[in-house]
């Protein structure tokens, strides 16, 4: 299979975008045109559905594990570009999603497989994304489009296939679609900034995981409320490994929904908050949730979204980053113990706290009540870009990492992370924090 390459932006009208025989008739039935806000477009073979999508197109790095990466809703609106060139040769079985559906816009594929090449398959790929209506290209270069997007940053896109490349100007007589007039389409779809999706992914009802394993029939050793922002099946799974029972509520909960959830009689308990698509500033209800809780001193852990949401809680603020940190490969340097993780990203916004200080939470000076959240330091840095990868409060009991520790798909380096949080529950304390981290870090 050769791959396309990426064309120039377009700055006036184009010729016909894709191969037909003229006036009347369909494009050719695996013509597909992928293209960018910029004008740039990639000509390519349909894959998946026919039809036309949208969404903020980005890439991830990761080799393996490309049917978690559909089916986290942290992918909703987004179009993904797979930069390992070939893609597909697992298939698609019923074991390994992470929600109940394909959350990608759209997909992007340099070389699919042929055949599906794994004993656990039920069905390939192509065929999953046709059933689920995720329209695709392949035959692109993408490690070409990867360069563009790093040098240029993340922007919206379209993929066009089928009748959506073409117009109908006449009963039965049809033209193709000029290059300017998809390029226009693309521009009018939503950005992502701004955009509030939690609402759009989450759970249409609770629901309970049971504790799992070597703790399955036992009474739980601790109870969590797990607030779905775009959640993945592994995750409440991981808990309940360790023998927590999570009721898992929509992002529409109420504080007084999570207490009456949890406990009264003195057994560990914590809210968590999941991972989940969209810009964290919008999010202003799950906020004000998240400080509910802070306020009442129970124990929080918070992934992803989640850790953008908790320093906007504590009042710092979030940006939009260049291109973000999707795939598997992300090391970061956890400071409480010294030690790089490889870990798992998917996320287009970050944190930002004052890196190599101890400082106070911004949103101190801003209560009337008296209350506060008081000292917090970054926990965790990423070592590509030293983005914030983590938080801790070191006077009340929370912290948040901005990666994925459930590991669907990724490598196990942050598994830890799952029994701090017990033991956070357990003690109810702030979690410990070494004396010469804190030494390192100046106070602000």
């Amino acid at each position: 299979m050769t791959s396309s390459s990426l064309t120039s932006p377009v700055s006036s009208p184009a010729p016909s975008p894709v191969p037909s025989s003229g006036p009347g008739t369909a494009p050719a039935p695996h013509a597909a045109l992928l293209v960018l806000e910029d004008g740039t477009v990639a000509r390519g073979r349909a894959y998946g559905a026919r039809g036309a999508t949208f969404g903020e197109i980005v890439f991830s790095t990761g080799m393996t594990g490309y049917q978690e990466t559909l089916t986290d809703p942290s992918y909703h609106r987004q179009i993904v570009v797979m930069t390992a060139p070939h893609v597909g040769n697992t298939g698609i079985n019923d074991e390994d999603p992470e929600s109940g559906k394909i959350w990608v816009a759209g997909y992007v594929l340099r070389d699919p497989a042929r055949r599906v090449s794994s004993w656990r398959a039920d069905r390939s790929l192509e065929e999953e994304l046709a059933a689920q209506g995720v329209v695709g290209i392949s035959d692109v270069d993408t490690r070409k489009l990867t360069r563009h997007l790093r040098e240029l940053g993340v922007m919206r896109a379209g993929i066009f296939s089928g009748d959506a490349l073409v117009r109908e100007v006449a009963p039965g007589t049809f033209v193709e679609r000029s290059l300017p007039e998809l390029v226009a389409e693309v521009q009018a779809s939503p950005q992502m900034a701004g955009a509030n999706l939690s609402p759009e992914v989450t759970t249409d009802e609770g629901y309970v995981v049971e504790p799992s394993g070597e703790f399955a029939g036992q009474a739980p050793l601790a109870t969590v409320v797990a607030v779905d922002l775009g959640i993945k099946a592994m995750t409440p799974a991981r808990l309940a490994q360790r023998g927590v029972r999570v009721h898992v509520v929509p992002q529409s909960a109420t504080i007084a929904d999570i207490e009456a959830l949890l406990p009264t009689d003195g057994s560990p308990t914590g809210v968590f908050f999941s991972n989940g698509p969209g810009d964290p500033s919008s999010a202003t209800h799950e906020i004000e949730l998240l400080r509910g809780v802070l306020d009442r001193g129970i124990p929080f852990f918070g992934i992803c979204f989640g850790n953008q949401l908790l320093g906007r809680a504590l009042g710092y603020g979030t940006y939009k980053l260049g291109y973000g940190h999707r795939g598997i490969n992300q090391p970061v340097m956890d400071r409480t113990t010294g030690k790089v993780e490889v870990t798992a990203h998917n996320h287009g916004f970050a944190v930002d706290a004052p890196l190599d200080a101890v400082s106070r939470a911004p949103h101190d000076a801003e209560r009337t009540d008296g209350r506060a959240y008081g000292r917090v330091i970054v926990s965790h840095v990423g070592l590509n870009d030293q983005v914030v990868e983590g938080l801790t409060a070191l006077d009340v009991p929370a912290f948040s990492v901005q990666y994925h520790p459930e590991a669907a798909a990724g490598p196990h380096d942050s598994a830890y992370l799952f029994d701090r949080f017990v033991e956070l529950m357990t003690s109810r304390e702030p979690v410990t924090v070494p004396a010469a981290t804190l030494a390192a870090l100046k106070e602000n």
